[in-house]
C-alpha cells in the first residue's frame, strides 16, 4: 500500500491506546476482535509486531492489520502531509 493511500485517523488527544485506535480506524469490529488479533501477532505498529492492547500511539504511527492500514493523526498534521 502506497503511503498516500493510507488513511489518516484523527484523534482528539496527543496519544491513544492501540486497542481503541483499532476500533476507531475500523480495522476491527470489536474489542474482542482486537484482543484476538493482537494475541495472534497480526497487528503491526510502524512495521513491528505488537501484542499490547494498551500500547500508546502518537501522531504519525502507522498501524497495520493484514492488508489494511491507518495512520494516527492528532490534528496538527494536514491531510496532505507526505509521510
Amino acid at each position: 500500500m502506497a503511503t498516500a493511500d493510507v488513511p489518516l485517523v484523527h484523534i482528539d488527544d496527543e496519544s491513544i491506546k492501540l486497542g481503541q485506535f483499532l476500533k476507531l480506524a475500523n480495522l476491527v469490529d470489536s474489542g474482542s476482535d482486537a484482543k484476538a488479533l493482537l494475541a495472534g501477532g497480526v497487528v503491526r505498529v510502524n512495521g513491528q509486531p505488537e501484542t499490547r492492547r494498551g500500547r500508546q500511539l502518537v501522531n504519525g504511527d502507522l498501524v497495520t492489520v493484514a492488508a489494511a492500514s491507518a495512520r494516527v493523526a492528532d490534528g496538527s498534521t494536514p491531510d496532505d502531509f507526505p509521510w
